[in-house]
């Protein structure tokens, strides 16, 4: 893990990092676009279906994986265009500019595997992406987090950890590519024993170090929300699991041993089932409203939101104070669902962030305390 308890000064110590230039080609709805940028806040609004969506997740294919919207690479590709879509960033961080590309490989357009260069050179792995950007979005999808199943709550927080801890993304690659292995080869009934038993030193080692690290950015959270604007809901976070409970009372040598002989103990069942009935796939974030006294998914939609809000903002605070690599903060459709009073609060700690902020709205007087202090920019005028 790459930070510390946080104090109270971080954020005034910290200096702005962030995108200074953006451009697009054959990207969604856009054939061709550039947009020149200082490190304030960047507000896009314009109507429904101009695009501002479209350059929230040009943004987001900076840290691994597939973007806000987890889309194919061919579905990203504009239509009717025969050339292949890529993007290209001029990121400020600290004294030194930072080039960043990447987009369909013109070689293998037909591949899932997006190709990305850091100034000219060409990477092997995305999860060298993590090392020099970090990013927590939040998008009007996410609105049924608390309602859907655990799995869309773990990737909710596993793009938090990656922000404070880069490795976390080859672990879980790791760990999927082990899982889905495994579960093979319990389906086709027969297997050498050596090759299973190597899987699963892969599930245990993975998933415990995958357990503690989000044990820990869920701590460092917890600690945030306490002292975050009274505006915000607090919220109370907890990871539920058979991992997190064996590391709570035993040491990680024994959890390790304990899991070896269970995924070994449960072969049978598990081939029965199709899944692997346990490990870190398997945790939840549990989130509760101490002031209502009940689960995240028993409030009302607006508390729900403004829990969600809560977090990504204490997470945002996380990452301006302590990572290392630059932070960002996309929002997406946010300030429509808020009264006036969290708009006020959201645009305070916005501005006492130092971080690049991204936000789009239909409406530009809803951004209007933000005149001054942000760029704006109309899109589809």
């Amino acid at each position: 893990m790459i930070f510390s308890q946080p104090v109270a000064n971080d954020l005034g110590s910290s200096f702005l990092r962030g995108v200074e230039k953006l451009q697009l080609s054959h990207f969604r709805s856009y054939t061709s676009f550039s947009l020149s940028l200082d490190l304030k806040p960047i507000v896009l609004t314009g109507p429904n279906g101009v695009g501002k969506t479209n350059l929230l997740e040009a943004i987001s294919f900076l840290i691994p994986g597939k973007g806000l919207r987890r889309a194919r690479l061919s579905e990203i590709h504009k239509q009717g265009s025969s050339a292949p879509w890529s993007l290209s960033y001029r990121l400020k961080d600290g004294e030194g500019d930072l080039q960043i590309g990447t987009g369909q490989d013109p070689e293998s357009p037909t591949s899932e595997r997006r190709l990305t260069k850091i100034n000219g050179e060409k990477i092997k792995n995305q999860s060298i992406l993590a090392e020099w950007v970090s990013m927590i979005w939040l998008t009007p999808q996410m609105d049924r987090l608390f309602l859907d199943g655990p799995s869309e709550r773990r990737r909710f927080l596993d793009r938090l950890v990656y922000g404070f801890d880069p490795i976390h993304a080859s672990r879980l690659t790791r760990y999927e590519k082990a899982l889905k292995e495994r579960n093979f080869l319990l389906r086709q009934g027969r297997y050498d024993s050596h090759w299973m038993e190597g899987l699963e030193d892969i599930l245990v080692n993975e998933g415990i170090a995958i357990t503690v690290s989000r044990r820990e950015v869920v701590g460092q959270l917890a600690s945030v929300l306490k002292s975050q604007d009274h505006r915000f809901p607090q919220a109370d976070l907890a990871l539920e699991g058979y991992i997190e409970t064996l590391l709570q009372t035993r040491s990680s040598l024994e959890v390790e041993e304990e899991l070896r002989r269970l995924l070994r103990e449960n072969r049978d069942q598990d081939r029965m089932s199709g899944r692997t009935s346990l490990g870190s796939h398997r945790s939840d974030l549990l989130v509760h409203y101490p002031e209502k006294k009940q689960a995240a998914g028993l409030c009302s939609t607006g508390e729900q939101k403004a829990l969600l809000l809560s977090i990504v903002m204490a997470s945002a605070r996380l990452l301006a104070a302590r990572t290392g690599a630059i932070p960002l903060l996309l929002l997406d459709e946010v300030v429509a669902h808020l009264d006036k009073d969290r708009r006020t609060a959201l645009f305070e700690a916005i501005l006492q962030l130092k971080m690049q902020v991204w936000l789009t709205g239909t409406d530009v007087s809803l951004f209007e305390e933000l005149q001054g202090n942000a760029q704006f920019f109309g899109l589809g005028d």
